[in-house]
């Protein structure tokens, strides 16, 4: 059964009475960025492998590098834009208008003539899936339930995977066909995640915080009741986030804070909390996976592998694999933590390099002379790599941001980190296809060099956000919390009690303070 959510735009909702169904609805509207940008990683990998394709754009190292690399040219402009969409039009419209660009994008992309317009469309997909998916970020972290947050703002990212594997299959398939549709259909198949999304878009409620921002105090409790106790208003735990988000509101108005992008470096508090946010982003993306994300094809061949065919089937298991670590991964950042996943996942990472850098140069020296047992291993340790990365990466990617930065710099500071990140991958997608020609095995080495400076920030700067709701985690970086109502998870535990009709007295006294 649905009822009506208020929403404060013209967007309307009417959401299911049923918390659990409305988490489901909210993976799968926000699934679009990840599973977009997934599908098109994937289908790169096949692309750039298949003749029909390279031949039909007569492409060359460099032509490959821009034709990959032009949708993080729009990855790196949308990020300007998308927190201050989220902030003034709401993160449901920012999400909805992101689907928009994204499909007029991937008709370009697939009825594209020259590189030019396959370069143009790939850049509108990149601006539209930043916009929607620094949104979906901040909308999913704002909206979950504290003991949710983890598994839902990491699955969200986890689709990355669904969409890669997709991808994969799909090429795969459409690889041996004797036309330029063995690329264009990959590519038009690209667009099921935005309609899918729009199609889902009016069954979610809008963020709960960014209502109580724009004033709207009743539609925001409401919001918090349907997606923490079916709709429940007086239940004890919506009373005590609802207060919570009054309170820390609140407190933020009195301290002057803003929804201007120079929010974010404004105070020292601010900087810092950019600094260890934002870093989830750019770390991501310098940790190596580019090269198997798409470059697959000229790491296998690095490896020994240069059958198309082959390369296509390992493109399709190296998927099914990345999804299974990341569904791993996520549960241990919901169970073990943000920090300690990190650390873990990017030690292995560093190790995994160096193996892989000191098997592909021993193929390398000796060609013709070399074992399918170092060929095989060379591509099992690719494989483990692949996967080490999305134990951490992918659920963090989103998660953690959005967790260490408070409301006020929320959506521009995630925008940062994903500026960051495309800015960063703009680069490496363009540099990566030049550097493994030339120098080969000793573009892994140089890799993990990096990454063992990565290891040492995480371990210093980092800070442990798990249990904490959005309001709470203000303690770790302001050095106290902004409401006398006890945590949310030790009400929900029954570790400490609250006066509902007190609360209730309070609520009211805080709304009007808000409003004032």
């Amino acid at each position: 059964m649905l009822q009506r959510s208020p929403t404060g735009t013209w967007f309307p909702a009417r959401v299911p009475q049923s918390t659990t169904t409305l988490s489901v609805l909210l993976i799968l509207c926000s699934m679009v960025q990840s599973s977009t940008g997934g599908y098109d990683g994937s289908m790169l990998n096949g692309l750039n492998i298949l003749p029909s394709y390279t031949d039909y754009f007569n492409l060359d190292a460099a032509t490959t590098g821009l034709n990959t690399a032009s949708v993080f040219i729009g990855g790196f402009f949308g990020p300007m834009f998308a927190g201050i969409i989220a902030d003034r039009l709401g993160r449901r419209i920012a999400i909805f208008w992101g689907c928009v660009i994204t499909l007029v994008g991937i008709v370009l992309q697939t009825a594209a003539q020259n590189i030019t317009m396959f370069v143009i469309g790939r850049v509108l997909i990149g601006f539209g899936t930043a916009v929607d998916g620094i949104a979906a970020g901040v909308y999913l972290s704002e909206t979950f339930p504290t003991r949710w947050r983890a598994w839902g703002v990491g699955l969200f990212n986890d689709f990355y995977y669904v969409g890669a594997l997709i991808a994969a299959g799909i090429t795969l398939g459409t690889g041996r066909w004797q036309s330029t549709w063995a690329w264009r259909a990959p590519s038009l198949f690209q667009g099921i995640f935005s309609v899918i999304c729009i199609m889902i878009l009016p069954f979610v409620p809008e963020s709960p915080r960014w209502l109580v921002h724009e004033g709207h105090y009743e539609e925001a409790r409401t919001v918090v009741a349907q997606t923490n106790a079916d709709g429940d208003r007086s239940n004890l735990i919506v009373l005590t986030v609802y207060k919570e988000i009054l309170d820390t509101l609140e407190w933020e108005k009195k301290e002057g804070r803003t929804m201007s992008p120079k929010e974010i470096v404004k105070t020292p508090v601010a900087r810092k909390r950019l600094l260890v946010g934002m870093s989830a982003g750019p770390f991501s993306c310098v940790v190596g996976n580019i090269i198997a994300s798409y470059y697959l094809g000229s790491e296998l061949d690095t490896a020994g592998i240069t059958d198309p065919n082959d390369q296509l089937k390992a493109n399709v298991v190296l998927n099914v694999w990345c999804l299974g670590c990341a569904l791993v991964g996520t549960h241990l950042v919901a169970n073990w933590g943000r920090k300690d996943t990190a650390l873990l996942s990017q030690a292995l990472l560093v190790i995994c390099l160096f193996v892989i850098g000191g098997l592909s140069k021993k193929y390398a020296d000796d060609p013709d002379g070399a074992s399918k047992g170092l060929i095989y291993g060379d591509v099992a340790v690719m494989f483990l790599f692949q996967g080490f990365y999305s134990v951490a990466w992918t659920p963090l990617l989103y998660l953690y941001p959005s967790e260490v930065m408070n409301y006020s710099i929320r959506a521009n500071g995630l925008a940062f980190s994903q500026f960051m990140l495309n800015a960063l991958a703009v680069l490496l997608v363009f540099v990566m296809p030049i550097g493994i020609e030339n120098i080969g095995w000793k573009m892994y080495m140089i890799n993990g060099s990096w990454d063992i400076v990565i290891v040492v920030l995480i371990a210093i700067y980092w800070v442990e956000t798990k249990g904490r709701t959005l309001e709470e985690i203000d303690a770790i970086f302001e050095g106290e919390k902004h409401s006398l109502v006890p945590d949310v998870e030790a009400v929900r535990k029954g570790e400490a009690k609250v006066d509902a009709d007190a609360l209730e007295n309070d609520i009211k006294t805080s709304a009007l303070m808000v409003k004032t």
